[in-house]
């Protein structure tokens, strides 16, 4: 278990036990459930939508009664992503009486915020964070496939389906961005394949010239990039802003709206992998409820933060109380209908049930190609 600024941590835990002591001397009048994620800067695409399924199921919930005779309580809190942040945002849910949280979306801010979790008897549903060393943590699950299965299906649709070996890996050098980097080099290994250029680059750069030109160098078929919409667009625009025109392939994290609001025309013709399409009642009845408040149709992620509200609901339920031993031990023995179908838990927290498909935008929309 990676456990990153100790002091920060054991700061953040001595402040959560002097409030939980406060709100330990009255009873609950709500189930209080955290949202935490990026719902400010340049990755609150992926964070917002979360907070919107939490809202949702949490008044279909609350109109049918509440769960265990007890209403719904959200309480939202944005991480930005950032791990330093997370941590502080992670003490705080705690000192106000969460019970469980649905979040954190970004791989490295959960990573920072669940040592605070485990010590605190708190478990965390992430629709999103999809790095496998968060395994390590007893009390994370998540409604979305890891990395170690998303690299690799990235590298079998590249070389099978495209027909493509000469290919450039480069990343943002971050928890997701790094590791899915690593798990595509790794099935390329396995197929006797070595990328021509692997390699990261600095988050936040305006000019991304010297490494595309290392690309055009190596002489590049495709472009496998491990991170986050903001630098593949950028990417993408300089690649065709300087004539390359070559295939450009990312995971979730560029699966979405924002890359295409950013990079326009550039974005034409991008692949991404992502979760497979969430289809079924429950899908659309959530869709519908959706646009009918929001006025638009949900945004990345948002089916993941129903999967994993309805998940908790579940258990609540099931548990009948919110005990941790207790929510735990039904998260992984009981199966909940979602979006996606009937999904559960392994021993380590992945979600059964659930996968990945490829997607490619065309006419400015992604559509799915496997």
């Amino acid at each position: 278990m990676r456990f990153r600024n100790m002091l920060m941590i054991a700061l953040a835990l001595f402040l959560v036990g002097g409030f939980a002591f406060a709100a330990a001397e009255g009873e609950a009048e709500t189930i209080k459930i955290g949202v935490a994620g990026p719902h400010s800067g340049d990755l609150a695409p992926y964070g917002l939508p979360t907070i919107n399924a939490a809202e949702l199921v949490a008044e279909k919930v609350n109109a049918a009664g509440g769960v265990l005779g007890l209403q719904i309580e959200l309480i939202i809190e944005d991480d930005t992503c950032v791990p330093e942040v997370a941590a502080n945002t992670a003490a705080k849910l705690v000192s106000d009486g969460v019970v469980a949280v649905i979040g954190h979306v970004c791989s490295g801010a959960t990573n920072a915020a669940m040592p605070i979790y485990v010590e605190s008897d708190i478990l965390a549903i992430s629709p999103s964070a999809t790095n496998p060393s968060l395994r390590d943590f007893p009390n994370f699950f998540r409604t979305i496939g890891a990395d170690d299965a998303q690299g690799p299906a990235q590298v079998d649709y590249v070389v099978d389906e495209l027909g493509m070996t000469k290919i450039a890996i480069l990343h943002d050098k971050g928890d997701y961005g790094k590791g899915l980097a690593d798990f595509a080099l790794a099935a390329l290994a396995k197929r006797g394949i070595e990328p021509v250029l692997f390699d990261g680059i600095t988050v936040g750069a305006v000019d991304y010239s010297a490494i595309i030109n290392r690309v055009a160098a190596e002489g590049a078929e495709i472009v496998l990039w491990g991170g986050y919409h903001p630098e593949a667009s950028k990417l993408v625009d300089q690649m065709r802003s300087r004539g390359l025109d070559i295939a450009f392939m990312g995971a979730d994290g560029i699966y979405g709206d924002a890359i295409i609001d950013l990079a326009g025309d550039a974005a034409e013709g991008v692949y991404a992998s992502g979760p497979s399409i969430a289809a079924g009642p429950i899908a659309e009845e959530y869709r519908a409820l959706h646009v009918a408040k929001y006025g638009a149709e949900p945004g990345q992620f948002f089916m993941q933060g129903v999967s994993a509200m309805l998940a908790l609901v579940n258990a609540i339920e099931t548990a009948g109380s919110t005990d941790y031993d207790a929510l735990i031990s039904a998260l992984r023995s009981e199966t909940v209908d979602t979006p996606y179908g009937s999904i559960g838990f392994d021993a380590m927290g992945d979600a059964t049930g659930v996968g990945f498909s490829v997607f490619q935008v065309q006419n400015q929309t992604y559509v799915p190609v496997q």
